[in-house]
This record gives structure tokens, sequence and C-alpha cells, in this order.
């Protein structure tokens, strides 16, 4: 199908230019204003942004067994009604990612959802912080990173031998930051509003701790170490020395934590706990500003569905929320339409540099280059409905919140995968 854009604004990170876009087997074939090669598909741009696929280093799709909550195929939709087209999978399923076989599985599942589906690996057998996975074989078979997302490894020892098996391997760990003794079942932010509901926080120290030992064991072993979903004050500044020290280490955050504080909670919905919580001000600040500055690296969401049964006690409710299709908005929202960063550094955070830190192949607006991504209408205002999203769970905290800015076409190898013009 030979697709024209026609008059469309063409955002990357090197370029912000007016443009027509030819696509045809696949490719773009050509940018420049005034094609009038007649396609099968023409399509107004005037008014829409076109950038490329965004990719989103962290969410859960639940698949295997626990497809009640999400499984591959509803997590591709869902990504794709975001303007996601690449997503890397975190291994906390049933059994855990822990195998080739598993590897496998999610790959050949994912072949025909037009989303490039990247699965983590454990980097402990069953996630039980015991012994460490063979790095090797789940790499042979398609492992694009390593994590025992969900819960830290606990032994120090046993993550120093991981990050130095990674090295040998050319793999990346991604390290959920939190210190399970320190937590001692807290459910949200450890601060006044916790006090004020009667329940038990989580001091932000758990956080900051295993930041800094994670990057500790990365040094003294010269691997690479990225730090997930950073929610703290205190881990953007050891992070912000660490690289100042040339300590090979990067790092993501999710719009929830530079948009939302744990006031959020106080109207007890657990729609609005997730792990990392929100938390103060002084911390979305400083997520803000690290965003802004270049120390955090990278905006994922940490989609992580939840059923409304699941969800319905704000005491025993899991933590997680959706994400996927509410990322580039709310990005959109809180630091472009604010004027606090750019359409290009949007892409550099949420299309780029996550492909560039897993060294997966890029999109990119370029001829010659594969037909992988989305068209914006940067000034669409909407309003969150959960029940209208492509997913199996609708556990968002941004349900009844208007966003600016919308995906409205995702294409992926030159075929329209969503639409919403």
């Amino acid at each position: 199908m030979k697709i024209l854009i026609q008059n469309v604004r063409a955002v990357d990170v090197n370029l912000d230019t007016v443009t027509d876009i030819l696509i045809e087997n696949g490719s773009i074939t050509r940018m420049t204003k005034g094609v009038s090669e007649a396609a099968d598909r023409v399509i107004d741009g005037t008014g829409l942004t076109a950038m490329p696929g965004l990719f989103d280093m962290h969410v859960h799709f639940r698949d295997p067994g626990q497809t009640h909550k999400e499984d591959i195929l509803t997590g591709a939709a869902a990504a794709l009604a975001g303007g996601v087209t690449g997503v890397l999978a975190m291994p906390n399923t049933t059994p855990p990612v822990d195998s080739p076989e598993t590897i496998r599985y999610i790959i050949d599942k994912a072949k025909e959802t037009g989303v490039s589906v990247y699965p983590v690996a454990c980097i402990t057998k069953g996630m039980a912080g015991e012994e460490l996975t063979d790095f090797a074989q789940l790499k042979a078979a398609g492992a694009a990173a390593l994590s025992d997302d969900g819960r830290p490894v606990k032994s120090a020892e046993l993550m120093r031998q991981a990050l130095a098996e990674t090295k040998a391997q050319d793999m990346l760990i991604t390290s959920h930051c939190e210190d399970l003794d320190i937590i001692n079942g807290g459910i949200m932010h450890k601060g006044c509003v916790a006090e004020e509901l009667g329940v038990k926080g989580m001091d932000r120290a758990s956080e900051d701790y295993i930041t800094a030992r994670e990057i500790v064991l990365a040094a003294s072993v010269g691997a690479r170490v990225h730090i997930a979903h950073v929610s703290t004050q205190g881990s953007v500044e050891i992070i912000r020395a660490a690289k100042r020290l040339g300590v090979p280490v990067t790092c993501e955050t999710a719009p929830h934590y530079f948009l939302f504080t744990h006031e959020k909670l106080r109207s007890r919905n657990a729609n609005d706990r997730m792990n990392p919580p929100l938390r103060e001000e002084s911390d979305r600040l400083a997520i803000e500003n690290a965003v802004l500055d270049g120390t955090i690296d990278c905006i994922v969401t940490d989609h992580a569905p939840h059923t409304q049964e699941e969800k319905a006690d704000f005491e025993k409710a899991p933590n997680g929320i959706v994400g996927l299709e509410t990322s580039l908005a709310a990005t959109l929202t809180a630091l472009y339409h604010t004027g606090k960063c750019s359409l290009s550094d949007i892409v550099r955070m949420m299309a780029v540099k996550p492909r560039e830190i897993l060294g997966v192949p890029q999109a990119q607006l370029a001829e010659g280059a594969n037909a992988d991504l989305v068209l914006v209408d940067t000034q669409r205002q909407w309003t969150v409905e959960p029940e209208k999203l492509h997913g199996k769970s609708c556990n968002t905290a941004f349900r009844g919140m208007e966003l600016t800015g919308k995906a409205v076409m995702t294409i992926t190898d030159g075929i329209i995968r969503y639409e919403e013009m």
C-alpha cells in the first residue's frame, strides 16, 4: 500500500520542518514538499505532526499467565493507540521469563501485532533472588535486557555478579530500586498524607539506597546499569552525581511522577497507587527538572494493568497503573504546552534514547528508513475515559483528566495500525 501524507510537520531529534512523506513497500521513499505521485491513501497532514514511533522501555503485558489483566495482543493495541511502536516487556509474568522457551513465546506471539515487543529476562531464576539465570542462553533466545522488576535483587553480592556477567555478555540490567526491609508493607509514600489516611508508608530511603547501591556496584565492575521508574529527589541527585563522575548509568521516569503528588491519594482510590509511589512536591519538581536537564534519559509508563476487582480495595489492591495511551498526551500537556521543552526533546526521550540505550534499531523520519511513525494532533483536547482504553484493564491515574495532544494515526512497516483521525 502506498501512503502519501501531505503538508505535515515532521519532527525528529534534528528535524523540524513541514513536508510531504511518501510511504511504499514499508519504507519512507520520499520526504520533500510537493510530492505528486498517486497513492492508495492520501492523508492531509495539515495541523498534524509526524514523529518517529515511540518506544516504551518499561511495560508489563502480563503474558504468559496473567492474561485476565492484559496480554501481548491487547497490550500492543494499547501501545499503538498511544503512538508507541516498540516496548520492553518486563519478566514478572507467570511463570517468570527465565527460560528461552518463554522468551520465544513472547516474540512469536508479538509478530503480527505491528509492535516490536522486546522481552526482558529475569536476573535470577524464578525471580527468587538466589541464583543467576543463564544470561548467554537468554540473550541467544532474544532477551533484550535483564531485570527482576517488581522486586530488587536483595543480595548486593549477587547483583554485583550479575552486573559483571552483563558486561561480559554486552547486556543491560534495568533495576527496580527498592529495599523491601525499608518498605516493610508500606502501600504509598511515607508522609503526611499516609499519616492522615492511617496507612503504612513507603520511605523514599528505600529507593535512594538501592539506587546508590546499583551505581556503586556497576562502577566497581565497569558495567552499565539502568535505573527504573525514578521517583525521588534523592535518586535524581545520586544519578546526576554518578553521571558527572562518568559512571555508565541511565534512568527513566513516568509522566505521573512529574504531574502528580501523594496529595492525589486523599480520595483513597487504588488507581492512584503504584510502585514507586507518588511522592511530595519537592520530588515531583526534582523529577521534572531532571527530565528537562537530561539527567533522566527516558520517559516510560511502567504500564501495569490490574482488574477493577483487584483495584476495588484501596489498602489491599496491588500497585500499578496503565499508561500506554496517555503517556505522550500527558507529556505534551505537562512539558510541551507549558513551554518547558520542544517536540524534538520529547522525541529524544520517548523514541530515540530508549532504543539507543537498548541497542535496538532506531525509528526515524528520513528517506530510506522503515515507515515506523506516529501522527499527532498536538492541539487536540480530550478527556481520559478509562472504559474507552484499548487494553483489558482501565486502572489509570489520568481518569477524567483533560489532556492536550493525541496520537491520531500509528504506522509500522508501512501499514496503518491505528487510526483516529
